[in-house]
């Protein structure tokens, strides 16, 4: 069986499609790398035959949120790496953030100079993100035009020297620029004044030091705090990886009241609580950090309302001399999992707590092309690219560092057990992973919005 690609009439048969409002037996008939029929049974001809019986056919996954560190960073990870195991996790599409490369992604050359790095290096399409720093607001409009996604912002210290937190005035005149020009502004939404104060009240290096230092308080007071803004100045806000029920509560109020919002969380935050640090330890430090069952079962009942826009990895690998044991100040703040998105919530929510796959096909793809305007992209229809993934139900298997496609082989769920893996990933018609391994012989390309 010959693996489909750029050029080549392919045919999926067999598969049931998965929609984000139905489900559906039929083929797709693939020409050029899109769609151009779906239908039961269709006729032969096609020069390349991929067997899906069995199988479940979704939109490829749309990662609105990685960081991939490239250029400046590879050491850390890398397009190369990255994008193939975002493939192997059902990944054709992803945003990658305007930190941690070096310099920052913060005006029209950085963007030029990233988009040149990822066209090079990346087998799945990708977008980017613009930072909002202090002094980058006069750039706003030259990044627009080379069709960022978004910008970015901190509200918070970023780790980072080199990506100042967005002061007050920093995202009043951001989020007024990014509204005139259409674009949606994606908040880090930690409470600058809440952390700082607290980081010095608990100071040392403890798991339970790090977990007071940031607590739920910060992010409900920073997203309260970005709604107010959006609404003052009618910008499209994005809440990135809201780790709590409270912060998906507040970010919804701002919605009742007329807010553009949209809410992002991640698989961390669904999978794991704090209670799971003492034994993962720095692997799964991140910020906002993981929280306790009651903001955990939060979070759940939020997703399972339909509250959630889409869940995204959030994926911020390090060098693992950043990650040191038992050091939760000077540790990396950063958790590897692009590769397991769809895996944790195949196993956490079907799991008895009812998250069809229709559901999954809105948060991973339908819900993330709609909102930052990506055509062509996000469902299985006739006239879209041909991204696609195959997904095996019933496969179980229990995730070995060795599998991880990704540079440094660290993540936090490794060892754990999941049911349902992914068996081939389909990029405009070819084929970029099948069956454990990168088959990729093209590059990804890069991805503006559509106004």
């Amino acid at each position: 069986m010959k693996s489909a690609g750029p050029g080549v009439s392919s045919v999926v048969r067999g598969g049931t499609i998965i929609l984000p409002e139905k489900r559906l037996r039929a083929d797709v008939r693939i020409e050029d790398g899109r769609i151009v029929e779906l239908a039961p049974e269709l006729g032969a001809g096609a020069a390349d035959e991929i067997d899906a019986r069995g199988l479940f056919v979704f939109p490829g996954i749309i990662d609105v949120h990685v960081h991939f560190n490239e250029p400046g960073r590879t050491e850390w990870e890398g397009a190369a790496t990255g994008s193939r195991a975002l493939a192997a996790g059902g990944g054709t599409l992803f945003f990658d953030m305007p930190l941690n490369s070096t310099p920052c992604t913060v005006n029209a050359a950085e963007v030029d100079r990233k988009r040149a790095a990822l066209e090079a290096s990346s087998i799945a399409d990708f977008g980017l993100w613009g930072g909002l720093v202090p002094g980058s607001v006069p750039h706003l409009a030259e990044m627009a035009d080379r069709g960022v996604v978004g910008f970015k912002a901190f509200m918070c210290d970023s780790g980072l020297p080199e990506f100042a937190r967005a002061d007050e005035e920093t995202l009043r005149n951001g989020m007024a620029e990014a509204a005139r020009l259409g674009l949606p502004v994606a908040v880090h939404a930690e409470s600058e004044a809440i952390t700082n104060r607290l980081s010095r009240t608990y100071s040392g290096s403890s798991v339970r030091d790090f977990l007071a230092s940031r607590p739920v308080e910060a992010e409900v007071e920073a997203i309260g705090r970005a709604v107010d803004l959006a609404r003052e100045t009618g910008a499209k806000l994005h809440i990135v990886h809201v780790s709590s029920g409270s912060g998906v509560a507040r970010a919804l109020e701002g919605r009742a009241r007329g807010a553009d919002v949209s809410i992002e969380t991640c698989p961390h935050y669904l999978y794991f609580t704090d209670a799971d640090l003492e034994q993962l330890d720095v692997v799964a430090k991140c910020s906002p950090p993981l929280r306790d069952e009651v903001e955990h079962a939060g979070l759940w009942r939020e997703l399972l309302d339909d509250h959630i826009d889409m869940v995204a990895s959030d994926h911020s690998p390090s060098d693992p001399s950043l990650k040191k044991a038992g050091d939760f100040r000077r540790s990396w703040g950063g958790i590897a999992g692009v590769q397991s998105t769809l895996a944790v919530l195949l196993e956490r929510g079907h799991d008895g707590r009812r998250l069809p796959f229709e559901r999954f096909a809105s948060l991973l793809a339908a819900n993330p092309a709609r909102r930052f305007g990506i055509a062509g992209k996000g469902s299985v229809a006739v006239g879209n690219d041909a991204d696609l993934m195959l997904l095996d139900p019933a496969l179980v298997y229990t995730l070995d560092a060795a599998q991880l496609q990704q540079r440094h082989k660290m993540s936090p769920y490794v060892g754990m057990t999941f049911c349902g893996a992914v068996r081939r990933t389909i990029r405009r018609g070819e084929t970029i992973f099948m069956d454990g391994k990168t088959t990729a012989t093209s590059k990804g390309r890069y991805v503006r919005p559509h106004h």
